[in-house]
């Protein structure tokens, strides 16, 4: 047994600068891409939503062009100053409005949301906004498209068995009754795979001083509000915000995280996916086939085949998008593996020629706690507890000394990293899975609770379920954030 207290890792910015918190990163240096020909120094952005919100939204937006004070002085490594959005400052990329590009939701669409019943509401509000937004991104004059949610819109959450669970048609209303778990964020992405350009879904509280945010949703202050918004439309126009760091000597790397999910009715049957990413955070989103759920651990694995098929199916789609194949993969999942699985990824690392395949079960249910002598704050972010090579525990979230605090608001649990065969150091595999936790482009934090290949299948697998099989979609992940 070993435990020690992990380096925050550093990231990487404009000119190669170096900085562990990726705010003050890009406020210092530039974002990662800044040198770069392809770089987004223009994000035009689609609007589509109320008129009344649009009005609003817009002024904000303008006024986001100029820094946004810190929300106090006890803090400040914490809450950060927003430095404005200008092609000078920050992310040197600005953002592009237009009455040409702007669509409203006609104000008696906003009273039939309003006063249908909640099922129905809801799916008029993703059919009128997706007709809205699709005639938009067909005249391919914008780069992103930000939505203004109905405040008038009420989302669904059925009570019903997850049997009742069906895919959401990808036209047309959903007459038949909408799926268990129902909600406008993640039935709109999925009527809108299809589209080229991804779309960013904005509540009225976050540009709203004066609106109250819905229950259950709370409100950062102003500023770190700012840098979640346009860090998250700078990556979804294509643009490297901050990137992992890679030593020369290294091997090149492709992150693979696989999980499952369940979208059709009356089936025992679960489909895999995986999300494939580079160090530069480029991420590719491929379908698999069909998992069961086995009788000794009661979660959804992959036949030898299927695991074979579905590796293959990352690499290729890693290939196609970068050009190369990696010498390294590390593979994330988030169940145990079984034999027939190991089995079936090596195949296919082997009919690639992979150099390295690395294969760990990441989980957030290990029992396992630490606690630090003589002090009431959490455990340190970056504290890891190695029980044995196959048996590692990692706090991702934590006290972080940078912001001289514990920034969350409950008992921080850690992740447990189970790797199948060992190859690297169990202080070398827990640094890489601290790193992973911070490559997230929808807040500006550091401290990140689950690496990238797995935090990610969360919002693929939310939207995924709306889509039947034979659905086309989206394969870039800045589609499903």
């Amino acid at each position: 047994m070993h435990a020690e207290v992990l380096d925050e890792p550093e990231l990487e910015f404009g000119g190669g600068a170096r900085h562990i918190d990726p705010r003050f990163g890009i406020a210092t240096y530039g974002p990662a891409d800044l040198l770069s020909p392809d770089a987004p120094r223009a994000v035009r952005l689609g609007l589509i939503g109320p008129a009344d919100q649009l009005d609003g939204l817009s002024y904000w937006l303008e006024r986001c062009r100029e820094p946004i004070p810190a929300k106090d002085g006890r803090y400040p490594h914490l809450f950060p100053t927003f430095p404005g959005c200008d092609i000078d400052v920050g992310l040197h990329s600005t953002l592009v409005l237009s009455d040409r590009n702007t669509r409203t939701i006609s104000p008696s669409m906003l009273r039939t949301i309003e006063n249908s019943p909640a099922e129905t509401g809801l799916s008029a509000a993703v059919d009128a906004y997706a007709e809205e937004i699709i005639a938009l991104a067909e005249e391919n004059r914008v780069d992103v498209l930000l939505i203004a949610r109905p405040e008038q819109l009420v989302d669904v959450t059925r009570r019903s068995s997850r049997r009742s669970t069906r895919a959401l048609p990808s036209t047309g209303s959903n007459a038949g009754g909408l799926p268990r778990g129902a909600n406008f964020h993640d039935l709109l992405k999925a009527r809108l795979l299809h589209l080229r350009q991804p779309i960013q879904i904005i509540r009225r509280s976050t540009w709203d001083e004066a609106f109250t945010p819905p229950v259950g949703y709370g409100r950062q202050d102003e500023a770190s509000r700012a840098w979640n918004l346009h860090v998250a439309l700078y990556y979804k126009a294509g643009g490297v915000p901050w990137r992992l760091l890679r030593n020369p000597p290294d091997l090149t790397t492709c992150y693979i995280g696989v999980s499952f999910y369940r979208n059709t009715e009356d089936t025992s049957l679960d489909t895999a996916v995986a999300q494939i990413f580079n160090e530069r955070g480029d991420g590719v989103i491929v379908r698999g086939g069909p998992a069961r759920i086995t009788g000794s651990d009661r979660q959804p694995h992959l036949s030898r085949d299927d695991a074979h098929q579905l590796l293959l199916g990352a690499l290729d789609a890693y290939r196609r998008e970068h050009r190369t194949m990696p010498a390294r993969v590390v593979l994330h999942k988030s169940s145990a593996f079984t034999s027939e699985e190991i089995e079936g990824f090596e195949g296919g690392a082997e009919d690639r020629r992979i150099d390295t395949l690395e294969m760990a079960w990441i989980t957030t249910s290990d029992g396992a706690r630490l606690f630090r002598g003589g002090k009431l704050a959490p455990p340190l972010r970056g504290t890891m507890l190695a029980l044995s090579d196959r048996e590692l525990i990692l706090y991702t979230t934590g006290s972080v000394e940078f912001y001289s605090t514990y920034p969350g608001h409950y008992v921080p649990q850690p992740v447990g990293i189970r790797p199948t065969r060992p190859v690297r150091s169990p202080r070398e595999t827990c640094a890489e899975t601290l790193a992973l936790t911070k490559m997230n482009w929808n807040q500006t934090r550091l401290d990140g609770q689950l690496p990238v290949t797995q935090r990610t299948a969360n919002k693929v697998k939310a939207i995924l379920r709306f889509c039947p099989p034979e659905q086309a979609v989206a394969t870039r992940y800045a589609h499903y954030m």
